[in-house]
């Protein structure tokens, strides 16, 4: 299927470009969040007039997004956990979990969605999370997990 992105699309493509996609990929994620629309002339002639504006609304998410990677990058944040005698967790931290604490500490809403833990965090110690705040801007910070108590 192809379809014109309005917002550049990490490892899809950039603005105003026309690409092929599945319809699926295309219908379900591009187009319900609003990310592109289909590629019929009428919509093509569309996103030409309005690139320029789109190239701007982009470069201003972007100039935001380096905003917070700079207050956020290299950080480390505690999660204070329940844990076993073996050092593993009750669970696990989610990424809904980090944005709360980001949020109460730095008060930054980061969406869970943006975060991306690299292995997932299921005992206690030192984690690196990614968070991608836009297509060319990421941040890295480390989540570090203590016991809250050991239960038996």
């Amino acid at each position: 299927m192809k379809i014109i992105l309005l917002e550049n699309v990490k490892k899809i493509g950039s603005i105003g470009e026309i690409i092929e996609v599945k319809r699926g990929f295309a219908r379900n994620f591009l187009i319900a969040n609003k990310k592109a629309l289909y590629a019929s002339k009428q919509n093509i002639s569309q996103v030409e007039k309005i690139k320029s504006d789109l190239t701007k609304k982009d470069n201003e998410k972007k100039q935001n997004a380096k905003k917070i990677a700079e207050q956020v990058n290299q950080k480390e944040y505690i999660v204070k956990k329940l844990s076993t005698e073996n050092n593993e967790l009750y669970g696990s931290v989610k990424p809904t979990e980090i944005s709360k604490i980001i949020l109460d500490f730095e008060k930054i809403e980061i969406k869970p969605s943006m975060i991306q833990p690299v292995k997932e965090i299921k005992s206690l110690g030192k984690f690196d999370v990614k968070i991608s705040l836009h297509s060319e801007v990421d941040a890295k910070i480390f989540i570090k997990v203590i016991s809250a108590e050991t239960i038996q």
